[in-house]
């Protein structure tokens, strides 16, 4: 899953434990964060890491258990910087609009976790997680009964094969492509170009609706992990008969508590209760609040100093991806009836600086990068150790096969840089190539992440030129294969808890495509040949595989230079009631919330 803010990254975000924007562990704000915190917080993440239970149809049927003192009634205001990246469920890859989708969409399965982190996935739409036979190439999907979208229409399996269906269009682009590619190859958009838009469908042998409640798929592989992603926000259901194609994006039906009300892209967006949802058919979520109403275009800054005062519509309102603004950490910190109203976690993000291999070819020149960026600059701009963890490699304290002591370009010795190394490789590269183009979102954050990109490369004898994108954008502009940016910071989290959720979707050149999250456009033939292997094996054995891929990606080619582990801390009104961070959104869990007030 790909963040969006500064603490965010791409990819649905699944994973376990305590974490924070797309992920947890606090500190003074000291920059760096190496030290007893980072290894206390990095065992309390590995929490993150532990495989997810499958629920039964006990577990799967509604209600949802009651948050203790919860009550409904009344709006909560929520704050954001950058506008939604998408409302399509079949666009949704970034934590943002992953974090949304939780209130207004609901899919064939989905997460649920405890007051322990403990994470399971039950069925939502459907009855349960999934019947599988066959050895697992076969999964079998009953759908419940009474569940309607905000039209009053009900679901049926044909709505779930339209929504398969409709993710092999040209016009969906910016989605999870991993039930795609398992039901027809990576070539998948030439299996049903249109999309199923035009009549024809996926053949009854790949995908089968044999009534309007059952839902088969077939593989040709095993593909054990077909629950879990399926409860990826870009699996949700899109009803068929109020599909718009491109203008859905901007006016989504809901499945979920919540419909739209009034968009505004990039201003504003009110929520109000979907009157067709039916909590019985739902152990996920909650409907206490009346609404949600967001405010685009606070800065950081901006929402942490409403929420320290705690006055007026401040007191309903909460942080939905973004955090606490880093030089204010020790006013929330530094006050207890401020720093009650916190949730904090462990992200599953590996910050990186992503190089683009079609214009970074000399490898010296990404070695020196690595070596000469500074993780305890760019950390300190994150909130310190509040914001995260200098990272040695590219698998995150949250992954299956996290290796803390991996650490080829030596981050941990030197997290501000180590720039008479870099200098060193620079010694004989030609002065073109010591000219590189650093894309950067036009928030807060990325100003601060740019400028102290900027100056550790400056310091190297690296030429910076600096290039601002809009940050709703962000991930779409750098995802075009012809971009013209040479490096860009993007964060990735596992899908799921396995390294096939990272290698797969940023390494494998097989996904070198326009919208793809292979940003750094790598296409390595013994990369490709060990994803293979891997994801052939069974867990155990497959763990040595993609540890070898890891090492080899990161020695080899070095196609990311990895910065940080991404934390986060974020901050609530007063009268909010039932906020805890999200093991599952690695965020405030936005289901279980209501006013204790209105």
């Amino acid at each position: 899953m790909k963040t969006l803010h500064s603490r965010a990254a791409r990819a649905v975000v699944v994973a376990l434990a305590a974490g924070s924007l797309v992920l947890t562990g606090c500190s003074e704000n000291k920059g760096g964060g190496s030290g007893k915190d980072a290894r206390k917080d990095q065992k309390e993440a590995a929490v993150q890491s532990r495989a997810v239970v499958y629920g039964d149809a006990a577990a799967s049927a509604g209600p949802a258990e009651e948050v203790p003192g919860a009550r409904s009634g009344g709006t909560i205001k929520v704050y954001q910087e950058q506008g939604l990246s998408h409302l399509d469920p079949g666009q949704i890859y970034v934590s943002d609009a992953r974090q949304l989708s939780d209130l207004i969409f609901r899919g064939l399965t989905g997460f649920q976790e405890d007051d322990r982190g403990n994470v399971s996935v039950v069925g939502d739409l459907a009855t349960d997680a999934g019947t599988s036979s066959q050895g697992g190439r076969t999964w079998t999907y009953t759908l419940k009964e009474g569940v309607r979208d905000q039209n009053g229409a009900a679901i049926t399996s044909a709505d779930v094969r339209h929504t398969v269906e409709r993710m092999y269009a040209k016009f969906v682009f910016d989605g999870p492509t991993y039930l795609q590619n398992w039901l027809s190859g990576v070539g998948y958009r030439s299996r049903l170009p249109g999309g199923g838009y035009d009549g024809k469908h996926l053949p009854d042998s790949v995908l089968e609706t044999p009534d309007a409640r059952t839902v088969v798929f077939h593989f040709d592989l095993p593909r054990p992990d077909l629950p879990q992603t399926l409860a990826m926000a870009g699996y949700s259901v899109v009803p068929r008969r109020t599909d718009t194609k491109e203008k859905y994006d901007k006016a989504p039906v809901a499945t979920g508590p919540y419909r739209i009300a009034e968009y505004k892209p990039g201003k504003s967006l009110r929520l109000v209760r979907n009157e067709q949802w039916d909590p019985a058919t739902d152990a996920i979520r909650h409907q206490y609040a009346d609404g949600f109403d967001f405010d685009f275009g606070i800065t950081e800054s901006t929402q942490t100093k409403r929420l320290i005062a705690d006055q007026g519509e401040a007191r309903n309102a909460i942080q939905f991806t973004n955090g606490v603004e880093a030089t204010q950490i020790q006013d929330v910190i530094g006050d207890p009836s401020v720093r009650r109203r916190t949730a904090k976690g462990y992200q599953p993000f590996v910050m990186t600086l992503t190089f683009n291999l079609d214009r970074v070819g000399n490898k010296k020149v990404r070695d020196a990068v690595t070596h000469a960026v500074n993780s305890k600059s760019l950390i300190a701009g994150e909130g310190g150790a509040y914001g995260g963890d200098v990272a040695p490699n590219l698998f995150a304290p949250t992954l299956p096969g996290y290796e803390p002591g991996y650490d080829p370009y030596g981050r941990l010795k030197a997290p501000a840089g180590d720039l008479d190394r870099a200098r060193e490789l620079l010694k004989d590269v030609p002065a073109a190539e010591k000219k590189l183009v650093l894309a950067y979102r036009n928030t807060e954050v990325g100003q601060k992440r740019k400028v102290a990109v900027e100056d550790a490369l400056r310091k190297a004898g690296i030429e910076v030129v600096a290039k601002e994108i809009d940050g709703a954008s962000f991930y779409e502009q750098i995802g075009r294969l012809d971009n013209p940016y040479d490096m860009y910071i993007t964060g990735w989290a596992q899908d799921w808890p396995s390294p096939g959720t990272v290698v797969t979707p940023i390494y494998d050149g097989e996904q070198v495509a326009d919208g793809n999250s292979n940003y750094s456009h790598l296409n390595d033939p013994h990369v490709q040949a060990l994803i293979r292997k891997a994801l052939t094996q069974e867990p155990a054995e497959a763990a040595a595989t993609w540890r070898e891929a890891h090492h080899y990606i990161l020695e080899k080619v070095n196609p990311a230079a990895p910065l940080w582990y991404a934390k986060q801390f974020q901050l609530f009104g007063s009268n909010i009631g039932g906020a805890r961070y999200g093991v599952v959104a690695s965020y405030i869990d936005v289901r279980r919330l209501y006013l204790k007030s209105s």
